[in-house]
């Protein structure tokens, strides 16, 4: 039987110990590096949503939201040729349609927030609640004043060059300034406003 050196033995079994140790770390490595260095199963973090809507209403059943400030641009300034008479316009800039259905017309006050609303001349309903696509816009006409008697002649009256608008009951009204910022006279007594309208042509109707 051939003589066999003990420690000689040991060392070479070490040696191959540690060779296939170092091959299948090297090839695990390569697995789980998918050979490119990027980890198998890992998703990309996601990217943050932009909300361009501001509170990013939830759509209804038929896939429209609510028109909300964040959503529209507003303008306002007096009608030219027509006395006792103001324009309110409200242009979507956001990419969504939104619509007025919750409430019809816009809820204005002048001055003093412990004064109700204007009220809404009922005959200016229309038959479906305004719907804007992006970049339409809807108007309001409002009577700034009684053709005659006091209110009209603003004895009860004040100037205004600016006025909140509320779309909703319960929301905060956004201030909107006058074009040009020249004051209109406004009477709180006996104004009014249309509901919202499609087109200019059926808002100078009232």
């Amino acid at each position: 039987m051939p003589f066999t050196d003990t420690t000689t033995c040991r060392a070479v079994a070490a040696a191959l110990l540690a060779t296939a140790a170092l091959a299948l770390t090297t090839a695990c490595h390569e697995i789980s590096g998918n050979r490119i260095g990027n980890p198998v199963g890992v998703s990309p973090a996601p990217t943050s949503t932009s909300r361009e809507d501001g509170e990013n209403p939830s759509p209804g059943p038929d896939g429209r939201v609510a028109c909300t400030p964040e959503m529209l641009r507003f303008h306002a300034g007096a009608m030219p040729r027509r006395t006792h008479r103001m324009l309110l316009t409200v242009t979507n800039s956001s990419g969504r349609t939104c619509h007025f259905a919750a409430q019809r017309y816009p809820l204005l006050r002048f001055g003093d927030d412990r004064r109700p609303t204007l009220p809404a001349i009922a005959a200016s309903r229309p038959a479906t609640a305004v719907s804007l696509a992006p970049g339409d816009t809807a108007y309001a006409t409002i009577t700034t004043s009684a053709a005659g008697g006091p209110g009209g002649k603003g004895h009860r009256g004040r100037k205004i060059a600016q006025f909140g608008v509320a779309l909703t009951g319960r929301a905060t009204p956004t201030q909107v300034g006058l074009d040009g910022r020249a004051p209109v006279h406004v009477d709180p007594h006996t104004a009014t406003v249309t509901y919202w309208q499609t087109s200019l042509a059926a808002a100078r109707k009232w």
